[in-house]
């Protein structure tokens, strides 16, 4: 236990000297907030983490963000720049007992020393309930300050009394143009980077090592090693030799631009033209150009509304299911989710009813304004609103045959109109036919 002790009280990764062995993503590793690419939100000067930092009075906080957005950076800045004990564990390999012994050493360096102690808990979200509340008490009175790392929601993989517990900062994926700066960055570097080599690499070089890293830097340094070590004697690299490299091509693909919205209007109009093969053609060409998959399925689940509607009410259970898949699963596994989820919605009966439905109902709203409640169908909770007539005549469906009685539930300025407009294709045919038969009793 001593030893022990010894060694997470004396706990300091030097990020001074990179070890010249170690992967150029753990060389390039920022030394301070303002190296910090990305996360100017939280990082900045005068920002409250970077007075929490400097002041040496840090809180608990939970750092959430995608991978190899800076977390564990931000770690390691606080651990080089605090006087307390830092210790540094992750939730996959350590257990509730590790944790009491961290505990327990933190309380005695407390009483004794006077010595607070920040503890570091990389994916804090793979800790079961029972691990997460061995912290609760012990971060409330200050034994320890937690910093806990996810790149999970909190809201859902943290216990809430614990997310309470802690200031929750939200990190960002790296955009195109962060990622090319840390690139950039080790390519110069003559201490801890590439700077000795005196390589060049093209624009499209490093738009193209920035495309496939999808917001990660570790994966972008990663990337850019890989290439610097395949062409070890070439002082020019270009986008052809960054493919041959790392086996990927370049599409061509601006997020940002005119191919964006082209792309998704294709995906679209596939999937309402009922083409599968088109729909998932057009979705793989996003994918492999980098699109955001949340957003391709935030537009399939409008789609389920929209285009399919009540003619198949499992559309929209399919688009959802699909979201949560990949958010579960992530690339490349959570990929085919959204692919069966494109077939799915390309190959559905559709209707836009429902859709139209709203169009019009909004619309009559727009022109005929905030109409009263008809008496019978208001509620009538005191005496006072009986003897108003609220609730007067109401009829209630399940004392009539197959629960249903005819009365009036629209406004009496509007009562016969009608919004809502089945088709005849899929389940919505099922409907169409119960809506007649009710308003065939209705008219009689």
């Amino acid at each position: 236990m001593r030893n022990r002790e010894k060694q997470v009280e004396n706990f300091k990764p030097n990020i001074k000297e990179a070890d010249p062995a170690s992967p150029l993503a753990d060389r390039m590793r920022p030394q301070t907030l303002e190296q910090l690419a990305g996360q100017e939100h939280i990082t900045k000067k005068g920002e409250l983490l970077q007075r929490a930092i400097e002041n040496d009075n840090l809180f608990s906080i939970i750092l959430w963000g995608p991978p190899g957005c800076g977390k564990t950076t931000i770690a390691t800045i606080i651990a080089n720049e605090t006087k307390a004990n830092f210790i540094h564990i992750s939730a996959v390999l350590s257990s509730v007992k590790d944790v009491r012994e961290i505990i327990k050493d933190a309380e005695k360096n407390r009483e004794l020393h006077k010595k607070k102690t920040i503890l570091f808990v990389d994916e804090i979200h793979r800790f079961n309930k029972a691990q997460q509340d061995a912290f609760l008490h012990h971060v409330e009175n200050g034994v320890i300050t937690l910093v806990g790392a996810t790149t999970e929601n909190p809201s859902f993989e943290v216990i809430p009394a614990l997310v309470s517990r802690c200031r929750v900062l939200s990190l960002k994926a790296l955009n195109k143009k962060s990622i090319t700066t840390i690139l950039k960055g080790a390519l110069k570097d003559q201490e801890r980077g590439l700077g000795y080599r005196n390589l060049r690499l093209s624009d499209k070089a490093f738009e193209h090592i920035s495309d496939i890293s999808q917001g990660d830097a570790r994966v972008a340094l990663s990337n850019l090693e890989i290439i610097t070590t395949h062409f070890k004697d070439k002082s020019s690299i270009e986008i052809k030799d960054v493919e041959e490299s790392l086996q990927k091509k370049a599409i061509m693909y601006d997020k940002a631009g005119e191919e964006h919205f082209n792309l998704i209007s294709a995906l679209h109009k596939s999937l309402r033209g009922s083409d599968p093969d088109a729909a998932i053609y057009w979705l793989a060409r996003m994918l492999k150009g980098g699109e955001d998959p949340i957003y391709i399925l935030r537009r399939m689940v409008r789609f389920a509304t929209e285009d399919i509607g009540i003619a198949d009410p499992g559309a929209l259970s399919v688009a959802l299911n699909a979201m949560e898949s990949f958010r579960f699963l992530g690339h490349p596994e959570g990929d085919e989710a959204i692919f069966q989820a494109a077939i799915y919605l390309a190959t559905a009966p559709k209707s836009n009813a429902v859709y139209m439905a709203a169009r019009k109902v909004r619309e009559e709203i727009k022109k005929t304004g905030y109409l009263p409640v008809p008496f019978h169908i208001r509620n009538a909770p005191t005496g006072l609103m009986k003897d108003m007539g609220y609730g007067k005549g109401y009829k209630y469906s399940h004392d009539f045959k197959k629960a249903y009685v005819p009365q009036d539930y629209l406004p009496d300025d509007i009562s016969n109109k009608r919004f809502y407009s089945p088709t005849d294709r899929g389940y919505e045919n099922i409907v169409k036919k119960r809506l007649e038969g009710w308003l065939k009793i209705k008219n009689r």
